[in-house]
């Protein structure tokens, strides 16, 4: 078995402007992706939502062996990461399936594999052999 990350970025400020009756959309959209997670076979190990951007702190080194803390997003950009689910699972396809269907309801999903000891994380793509 596998884990895998479904990262659930989003545009907070498009989010928090939508009207209630899209957040319940939203809302049912994942508890249908939770029940075909549970229909396939797959664990859902954790799942969660997470506050603001603006409610984060974000570290970095300083350049003089410290660390800079400040408040605020890790980065500027209009999407941020809203929520995760980490995911067990034999089947990476069956997987992707259930993903495919949540992203066809306006989530847009990163999917990430978690690394075993054997997986490749040098950050090179892969070729067209499969290998890196």
């Amino acid at each position: 078995m596998s884990r895998y990350l479904v990262l659930l970025p989003a545009p907070e400020a498009e989010w928090a402007a939508l009207p209630p009756e899209e957040h319940e959309k939203g809302m049912r959209a994942h508890q249908r992706f939770n029940r075909e997670l549970r229909e396939g076979g797959h664990v859902v190990v954790v799942a969660s939502p997470l506050t603001p951007s603006a409610q984060a702190l974000a570290m970095r080194p300083d350049g003089h062996g410290g660390t800079t803390i400040t408040e605020g997003p890790f980065a500027e950009t209009a999407e941020q990461i809203a929520g995760f689910y980490l995911i067990e699972t034999g089947d990476s396809d069956g997987l992707v399936r259930c993903c495919a269907q949540l992203a066809s309801t306006g989530d847009f999903i990163e999917l990430r594999k978690l690394a075993e000891d054997d997986d490749d994380i040098s950050g090179d793509a892969p070729d067209a052999e499969g290998g890196a």
